[in-house]
């Protein structure tokens, strides 16, 4: 990494790391005086970035597995956002302390009053939530460690084994991340309505994590693309990749979040559609109509076209309106069940995932400082290059 570009991220990281911490402290002073909306902005700021280290962590054994010339300029990118996890369960623990502020079924008078939470109390309690989520960030950094572990082992070395267990381990990974996923988001997002339920819900959480990871690297691409061990191996066909998977993962959302809007406004049963008729009530309906837009029309729209994949500027806008979109669709999933009458945004709301943000960003700039920006000795990205010349 030349001087110039470690001088940018030390000054960006050093910016990142104060707004992060001033932000948060003002949120939480805003705890003693609205608890309840304390802890659902820090659930959704929490939840937003959490769930970009996750989908970083997606994209990475999905390159793993494939071995796609797109993959080796984001690779490092990637590996920086899942190291992330170890500073994200030290964020989650303030949400172990509004458990009883955030969901009905961690409400002694609310449980005793409802039958569904009577029935449902052995597995939805603080206890079993505590637990389970420690052991899902545990299976999660386990996998994580040794897929960093072994990337930065193929640097030292041209033996390709490091590179083959990497492959290896992605595999059951890969597997692994929507089966500990879908009962994390049952815990996290689900049950704060519980008698509501999906089968397809948390392959829209889990898609939009992987659309999120890949506009976000897309914008670091665009920032430090012209440092020189990644101009090195850059090329328009990167960016054309990028753009493929981007409008992929666009269609993909849309397909999955229409489908279940479908079956359960056709269904019309209660404690489905109920879901959707406090998220559309009032000024919500403003929310979806910019999803509509901005997660899906415009992005789908542009990215037919093989100019706009090709040309760094309009590419990195179309990532930055789909990463604003994420963050607002997290909150779409989130708000709604505190504020059934309509939309209700608090300056908590925006302070939050700000806060959370800084911190988070700061950490990853600090990973990615501390291994080459490219990985190097793997036999994949040699192959790549020479097929690209």
């Amino acid at each position: 990494m030349n001087g110039v570009i470690r001088v940018q991220i030390n000054r960006v990281q050093l910016i990142a790391g104060m707004v992060g911490v001033v932000a948060l402290a003002i949120c939480a002073a805003g705890a003693f005086t609205r608890p309840e909306q304390f802890f659902a902005a820090y659930l959704f700021g929490n939840l937003f970035w959490l769930g970009l280290a996750l989908g970083c962590w997606g994209v990475l054994m999905l390159h793993h597995l494939t071995g796609g010339r797109w993959g080796f300029p984001i690779r490092r990118f990637l590996e920086a956002g899942t190291a992330t996890l170890l500073l994200m369960i030290l964020l989650f623990v303030p949400v172990f302390f509004g458990l009883r502020h955030l969901y009905p079924w961690a409400q002694p008078s609310v449980v005793a009053a409802n039958e569904v939470l009577l029935h449902k109390r052995i597995y939805l309690n603080p206890p079993g939530f505590i637990v389970r989520t420690l052991f899902f960030f545990g299976v999660w950094l386990l996998v994580i460690y040794l897929l960093n572990k072994w990337s930065l082992e193929q640097d030292q070395t041209s033996d390709a084994a490091p590179t083959r267990r990497l492959r290896t381990l992605s595999g059951p990974g890969i597997v692994l991340y929507p089966v500990t996923a879908t009962f994390a988001y049952v815990d996290w997002i689900m049950s704060l309505e519980p008698e509501w339920y999906s089968t397809i819900f948390l392959v829209i959480v889990m898609i939009g994590q992987m659309l999120a990871a890949f506009a976000f690297v897309t914008l670091l691409l665009a920032w430090l693309g012209k440092e020189e061990s990644i101009s090195r191996i850059l090329s328009t066909t990167h960016f054309h990749h990028l753009g493929n998977l981007l409008l992929t993962f666009v269609m993909f959302w849309t397909y999955i979040s229409f489908s279940q809007f479908l079956i359960i406004w056709s269904g019309n049963l209660p404690h489905e559609i109920a879901w959707y008729l406090h998220r559309i009530a009032g000024g919500w309906k403003w929310i979806v109509i910019f999803l509509a837009l901005f997660h899906f029309f415009i992005p789908f729209f542009l990215l037919l076209f093989r100019a706009m994949k090709r040309s760094l500027f309009p590419l990195t806008v179309l990532a930055g309106l789909i990463f604003l979109a994420h963050l607002i669709n997290v909150f779409w999933f989130i708000a709604p069940s505190f504020h059934h009458a309509g939309i209700s945004v608090s300056w908590m709301d925006i302070a939050a995932p700000i806060g959370v943000g800084g911190i988070w960003f700061a950490a990853f700039l600090a990973r990615l400082k501390s291994a080459a920006l490219v990985p190097l000795q793997d036999p994949r990205l040699e192959f790549s290059v020479i097929h690209e010349s």
